[in-house]
């Protein structure tokens, strides 16, 4: 059965934001394609170039995209269609948010983030793997920073000396 605007009760525009609330994502998503353009614009034409294809054709792409996804999503929202909500059976739709988890992980991001060029990633990254583990619920004090220790430095091996890309190595660089 459809109703007609008349029999809508008056809605304010709180509530009307409140059911198109996924224009938020849309303008982030606008946002983040305006500044991966802003960017790509900016990449300086004589940039070392190899191949046919220069170095802002994939930003600007991904900004095209970012872009036209937005366009398409607002589009959608504003013709009425809304997200699904979480369908899974594990999940208690009924609970409150797990801030503490939520927060537990940023700050082992955080730390990550300004450790990295102190101590080098194999510490900074044993500290952040561990830290998630933690976050996530794992108690085991012996098993968990030495896993996190091992991830950490194969993820410093592989990086630095197979791929190529340089980590910060820190005060054990000169054991790697």
């Amino acid at each position: 059965m459809t109703t007609t605007t008349e029999e809508r009760p008056q809605q304010g525009p709180k509530s009307w934001l409140r059911e198109h609330s996924e224009l938020g994502i849309c303008a982030l998503l606008v946002l983040l394609g305006a500044l991966v353009l802003t960017d790509a614009v900016r990449i300086p034409t004589d940039f070392a170039q190899r191949g046919p294809v220069g170095p802002k054709a994939v930003p600007i792409l991904v900004g095209s995209l970012l872009l036209v996804v937005a366009v398409l999503l607002a589009r959608d929202v504003l013709r009425g269609g809304r997200g699904e909500a979480e369908g899974g059976e594990d999940v208690d739709l009924s609970a409150p948010a797990d801030w503490r988890t939520v927060l537990l992980l940023c700050g082992a991001f955080l730390a990550n983030a300004v450790l990295i060029g102190v101590v080098g990633f194999p510490i900074s990254g044993a500290i952040l793997f561990w830290g998630a583990a933690y976050a996530l619920g794992s108690r085991n004090l012996v098993r968990d920073p030495l896993i996190a220790a091992g991830m950490s430095v194969v993820t410093f091996l592989v990086f630095n000396n197979l791929l190529g890309v340089p980590l910060p190595g820190g005060p054990l660089m000169e054991v790697f």
